[in-house]
């Protein structure tokens, strides 16, 4: 089990640990609706230093992205980031990822930590045009600084202004007296915030001081468990449950990533089957009744004939009904249309929403 530069931390703060992606990490502190509420309401800091990180450089950097990468990265300027996917080439998703352009012909991609070594395998498996790639995730860390009053209560730390850097833009500078941090307006929260990279031996620094910065603005540390309720209110897919390398990016309500201007990994497949329309669908649903939707749980009909399944499911902390995801033939995908989960022995009605279910 691997730890973060931070492990020790997070066990004095009295954080409950477990085995995550082959790291230890911090699952909760003070309880999952505390933390959740924290980050929707003021400002809260995540470790997410398992995630991977890999640098991709030189001539024929954007060659190798384009290739491996749904979306256009060509679109990119110096100082902006774009949500994109790794497609397989059987129709389904390596992994989903964020590219940053960090100079001309640099870029850095930030993907899931339980698919680190896969990524790589696959990028370098595609990388017949020469570019250079290297594997930074054993050596860098992330904090996730989330939540409405993020940039209120981080300004002082740095001689950037927070407030002008746009959504999904970043920077490279000063942070918490560390020098060449880069500082995203990026997060899974859907509350505003940033994320900020740095090297493993700055991150305590930047830690500490974070949460002295953010202490007159009521920031406490969150976990895993906080992350996963405040993504699945916004409708945010979870590679291995929502994604994976059985779910196409059209059925699962990434079109908008997948970009047919250029050619990639299984483009053609998937251009059509965007023109033919998905045979299912990643849904979002909400319970008419009191319960708990959970991964894995059975959608059926109205006559108990199963039609799909749960992909993510949980009590929304913000909405106080249960909510969920889950894949569904086409006919029963339109907005309000009636289905039911099956919980234990009970099919409990719930009605397909559009996304997000938390609306700031």
């Amino acid at each position: 089990m691997k730890n973060t530069a931070l492990t020790e931390t997070h066990e004095t703060l009295g954080a409950k640990m477990v085995p995550f992606a082959g790291y230890n990490m911090p699952v909760q502190y003070e309880g999952v609706n505390i933390e959740h509420e924290t980050v929707r309401n003021a400002v809260g800091v995540f470790d997410v230093s398992h995630m991977g990180e890999f640098l991709i450089e030189g001539e024929h950097a954007l060659d190798l992205i384009q290739k491996v990468s749904s979306n256009d990265a060509s679109k990119l300027t110096i100082g902006k980031a774009q949500y994109s996917c790794l497609p397989n080439d059987d129709g389904g998703i390596v992994d989903d990822l964020i590219i940053y352009k960090i100079k001309e012909a640099t870029y850095l991609l930030v993907v899931n930590a339980s698919n680190i070594e896969k990524d790589w395998n696959w990028i370098q498996s595609k990388n017949d045009v020469g570019a250079s790639i290297r594997n930074l995730s054993e050596d860098y860390s992330l904090l996730a600084i989330q939540g409405p009053k993020a940039i209120e209560a981080m300004q002082s730390i740095t001689s950037h202004d927070l407030s002008a850097i746009k959504f999904y833009n970043f920077v490279v500078g000063d942070f918490a007296g560390i020098e060449h941090v880069i500082i995203s307006a990026t997060g899974y929260t859907g509350s505003g915030g940033f994320e900020i990279y740095c090297k493993n031996a700055e991150v305590k620094q930047i830690w500490d001081k974070v949460i002295e910065a953010g202490a007159d603005f009521g920031i406490k540390p969150i976990g895993l468990a906080a992350r996963d309720t405040l993504r699945l209110e916004m409708g945010y897919c979870l590679y291995g449950n929502d994604i994976d390398d059985t779910t196409s990016p059209i059925e699962a309500g990434l079109g908008w990533i997948t970009k047919f201007t250029k050619d990639f990994t299984n483009s053609e497949a998937l251009k059509a089957e965007k023109e033919r329309g998905a045979e299912r669908k990643l849904i979002a649903f909400e319970l008419d009744e009191r319960g708990i939707p959970r991964h894995g749980y059975d959608i059926v009909d109205g006559n108990g004939n199963k039609i799909g399944i749960v992909t993510s499911g949980t009590m929304s902390p913000s909405l106080s009904k249960g909510i969920g995801l889950g894949y569904v033939p086409t006919i029963f995908a339109d907005v309000n249309s009636k289905i039911n989960i099956q919980i234990r022995k009970k099919a409990i009605p719930a009605t397909v929403i559009k996304l997000p279910f938390y609306k700031s």
